[in-house]
Parts: structure tokens; C-alpha cells; sequence
């Protein structure tokens, strides 16, 4: 796969939770399909990538996988008289192991779907103002980092945040939390480098047979103390939808 001729790398869209803290509302329907303004949290994504010039999608699914299938098959094709639609596939964790795998498990499972380089998004977070840029992807690929994250101030519900941000770098930092510097909430929107998820960083055997759970942020925070991820600030829109008092200040 060569990037030099094209920017359209692989996007995996994190569509596998239970979503414990949106029940009753996830009892029956996957959080990724919940709505918000007339639209699932997945569409508003979906849509985005089309805007961004990416068609190529993969979706793991667990709980009521079998619905966000149903609801949106192979393609995607956005709103009418589109000339390119997503091409849809599916890392069916639940059907092959019973369970969620985590997000560094589920990446690992989906791994020979996703090529050298791709983006990374939970599915059931709300970012109507992100811009999938090919600029960001030609940055990531001219360097050498393993991964890119995007961060955001720290929502009342996550007051320590996740990790630091050097402005002057642009590195990710592996800050304690009681370290008394600013640390930063991950919004979930990343690119990353299928090295991430190899030996030595990950030892996930590729496309996870076994189906391993594995997180992903001990894998980024050792990436961190070698000066391999690097990071910026996103400070548009962004809501992490996981109460049903989240979604219903967004609809309101």
C-alpha cells in the first residue's frame, strides 16, 4: 500500500462497547446507533470521513453488532446524489469471542484490515466540528512517530485528564497525574502506525486469534518516554456520550 499517490488510509470506528452507563437506552440499541439531532453517532462520523476524502471503513462490533450491521450493510453512501461512498467492514468481536476485546484487542483483531497507517475513533463520541484533513495524514506519514493524537480540555467528568502536551514539540507526555502539570482528556481521534501494535510495543500475536482484551493506553504511554506520539489541542465540539444526561443536553 503507498501513500505517495494517495491519502486514503483505513479508518477503524470503535462500535464494540456495552455502554453500561447509557442503560436503559443501550438495553436494546448499540450506543453507536443512539441519536443525536435526527442522526446516529456513527453517521455523523461517517459523514465527516466522506467530507475528509476517506472511503475505506472498518467497524468493530460486539453488543447488538449485529444491528449496526443491519443499519448500514457494506456502503455508505452520505447524503443524496453522492458520487463516493465508504466502503464498510466488520471486525466481529462479539460473534467470535463473546465479548468486546478493548480498544488496543480490537485494533489488534482488525489489524489486517487496516493496512500500514489509519485513523482511530471511538464511535459514541460526538465531534461534529473534526475535520478528517489529508494534511494531517501527509504530517504523520513524513515523520516517524508512531502515533498522533488529538486532545481536548478536560470535561468536567474527566478532571485529571489523560496526558500531557508539549506546545513547543508537539510530543505527547506520559504526566503522573499528581504531577501538578497540565494534562489534557484523549479525545479518541488518532492516527496511528501499524508498529504500534507489534513487538516490542504490543504483544498481541497480529489479528489477535485468541482474542486477547488489551488496552491501548499502556501501549501509547510507553510509546510517550521514547518520544514517539505526538500530539495537538482540539478545542471544537466534543462530548463524550456516555450518560443518557449527556445525550439529552445534546438533543435539547
Amino acid at each position: 500500500m503507498t501513500y505517495e499517490t494517495t491519502l486514503d488510509i483505513p479508518v477503524m470506528l470503535l462500535a464494540a462497547g456495552r455502554g453500561e452507563r447509557m442503560r436503559p437506552l443501550t438495553d436494546h440499541t448499540p450506543k453507536p446507533l443512539l441519536a443525536v439531532r435526527g442522526k446516529s453517532l456513527l453517521q455523523w462520523r461517517m459523514e465527516a470521513l466522506l467530507d475528509g476524502g476517506f472511503h475505506r471503513v472498518v467497524l468493530n462490533t460486539a453488543w447488538l453488532g449485529e444491528q449496526i450491521e443491519a443499519r448500514f450493510g457494506s456502503y455508505f453512501a452520505g447524503a443524496a446524489g453522492a458520487t463516493r461512498a465508504l466502503e464498510l467492514a466488520y471486525s466481529r468481536e462479539g460473534a467470535d469471542f463473546g465479548e468486546a476485546l478493548e480498544t488496543a484487542g480490537g485494533i489488534c483483531r482488525a489489524l489486517p484490515l487496516l493496512g500500514d497507517a489509519f485513523w482511530v475513533m471511538a464511535g459514541d463520541v460526538f465531534a461534529p466540528d473534526f475535520v478528517f484533513e489529508q494534511a494531517a495524514v501527509q504530517r504523520f506519514l513524513a515523520g516517524n512517530k508512531l502515533a498522533h493524537l488529538w486532545l481536548v480540555p478536560n470535561p468536567e467528568h474527566v478532571p485529571a485528564g489523560d496526558f500531557g502536551l508539549d506546545a513547543t514539540t508537539g510530543l505527547a507526555l506520559n504526566t503522573p497525574k499528581d504531577s501538578g502539570q497540565p494534562r489534557f482528556t484523549f479525545s479518541t481521534i488518532g492516527l496511528y502506525r501499524k508498529e504500534l501494535f507489534l513487538q516490542p510495543w504490543c504483544d498481541v500475536p497480529l489479528g489477535n486469534p485468541l482474542g486477547r482484551r488489551a488496552a491501548l493506553a499502556p501501549l501509547l504511554r510507553a510509546a510517550m518516554d521514547q518520544q514517539r506520539v505526538s500530539a495537538e489541542l482540539y478545542t471544537g465540539s466534543w462530548v463524550d456520550v456516555g450518560t443518557p444526561e449527556r445525550l439529552q443536553l445534546l438533543n435539547a
